[in-house]
């Protein structure tokens, strides 16, 4: 992905100075009004250090652009409007959200920025720098022409190909967010307490409510692919990567172990990672089938059906079983 490594511009600093010539470009409009930054809607959101797991999480069934701005910084906002404006004619392959890094100063520390504007990719809640510093007008146009869709074919790559939920905004005149509200898919009636609870973060509720759905229609494949999902997000939630790694290595027979690195291959995209991890434990601990087997029929329903990982896993797993 390309990056802009020629240092920041100037603009919000981070550092404990102030910065003069960000005060001469400070709006005094909020979000939205004539003069302030570009509102949040269609597929752009606006969230905070607390609900930024959630956001991180949610990586894990649609990609997401992460900026790191100052919506008070007006030239800051040709960016936020190109990248909202091209993520929004994606009509949910993909959304923005934007974080306040003045309001919010350790987002930009946990991501080691120095300032504004830095925005990243996040695909299976692993983050990929893309651009730190004001872009020129062309690192721009390739922003928005040629970044964003290999940010999407990336993710579908991986596994993650969900759909972005749509915001609806106060300004709803923009014929770009008109169009993507009217194109984009309908939610079941069903799914949408299933759905709403995903979105606030509660994967745990949003699992226990999708195999609502499926009771009453066992033949709902998006239900299904969904409450696997969800079952995936509520278990990492509280994974240490390092920690479980080690585990696994450190305990090569320990099926809990495996199960859980296998947890975080798939949060991180790594598909095939996690079918060989389990398929091969499997090989030599015939006796720990089940929960295995069970915890890969549940991975089996996140990739596309068309992925070829899928049809050599499941003969993989038909083999050991019989």
């Amino acid at each position: 992905m390309a990056t802009n490594n020629q240092g920041f511009q100037p603009g919000v600093s981070l550092a404990g100075a102030v910065d003069l010539e960000a005060l001469k470009h400070q709006a005094k409009a909020q979000p939205g009004e004539a003069g302030g930054a570009p509102a949040a809607g269609g597929y752009v959101i606006d969230t905070t250090s607390s609900g930024f797991q959630a956001v991180m999480q949610t990586s894990a069934t649609f990609p997401i652009l992460l900026l790191l701005w100052v919506p008070s910084d007006k030239r800051l906002f040709p960016l936020a409007k190109a990248l909202a404006d091209a993520v929004n004619v994606q009509k949910g392959k993909v959304q923005l959200a934007r974080i306040d890094i003045a309001a919010e100063p350790e987002i930009a520390q946990a991501f080691r920025v120095q300032g504004a504007p830095a925005l990243f990719a996040l695909i299976g809640g692993r983050p990929m720098p893309v651009l730190q510093g004001m872009p020129s007008d062309e690192e721009l146009k390739q922003l928005t022409d040629e970044l964003i869709p290999q940010v999407i074919s990336l993710a579908q790559q991986s596994g993650v190909t969900g759909t972005a939920p749509y915001q609806e905004t106060a300004d709803s005149a923009s014929d770009e967010q008109t169009e993507a509200a009217e194109d984009a898919p309908a939610l079941p009636a069903a799914h949408q307490r299933a759905h709403h609870l995903a979105e606030e973060g509660d994967y745990s509720g949003a699992a226990e409510a999708y195999a609502a759905v499926l009771e009453d229609d066992p033949s709902d494949t998006l239900a299904a692919r969904e409450r696997a999902k969800a079952l995936l997000l509520a278990r990492s939630a509280a994974l240490d990567v390092r920690v479980v790694r080690q585990e696994a290595a450190e305990h090569p027979d320990d099926a809990e172990a495996q199960l859980s690195v296998a947890d975080v291959d798939m949060i991180g995209g790594q598909i095939g990672d996690a079918f060989d991890r389990l398929l091969e434990y499997l090989g030599s601990h015939r006796d720990q089938m089940e929960p295995v087997r069970q915890r890969l029929l549940e991975y089996f329903l996140i990739p596309e059906a068309s992925d070829p990982r899928l049809k050599t896993a499941r003969q993989r797993l038909a083999t050991l079983m019989y």
